[in-house]
């Protein structure tokens, strides 16, 4: 039980990290290479879910220490994690289905 509490918070401090990235460039307009503006990771998690935006291409380098979000990158991520979600819970929602219908047919 311990091992699913530590990833739960280990999970939900990367997702802080990303969070804390994306406020700091939408809220200064970063959105264009000719607005990149610094940004030097404060945290591990920072720094890697940094790195793991640049390698996705949802947030380019420009020059030194200097960051952009590419809105389209987000945006397309967002729409493919949604996608995820929704055929996961659509496929919960389908198998649930059967069970009831496997269940009132055994009553």
């Amino acid at each position: 039980m311990e091992g699913k509490i530590v990833a739960t918070a280990v999970a939900a401090v990367f997702a802080k990290a990303k969070r804390e990235i994306q406020h700091h460039l939408f809220s200064s307009d970063a959105v264009r290479p000719d607005q990149a503006v610094n940004f030097t990771p404060s945290s591990g998690a920072k720094a890697r879910q940094l790195s793991k935006m640049l390698s996705q291409g949802i947030v380019k380098k420009e020059g030194a220490d200097r960051y952009w979000i590419d809105v389209v990158a987000y945006d397309s991520d967002i729409n493919r994690r949604h996608s995820l979600v929704r055929t996961a819970l659509l496929t919960l929602c389908a198998v649930l289905a059967i069970a009831v219908l496997v269940l009132a047919l055994r009553a």
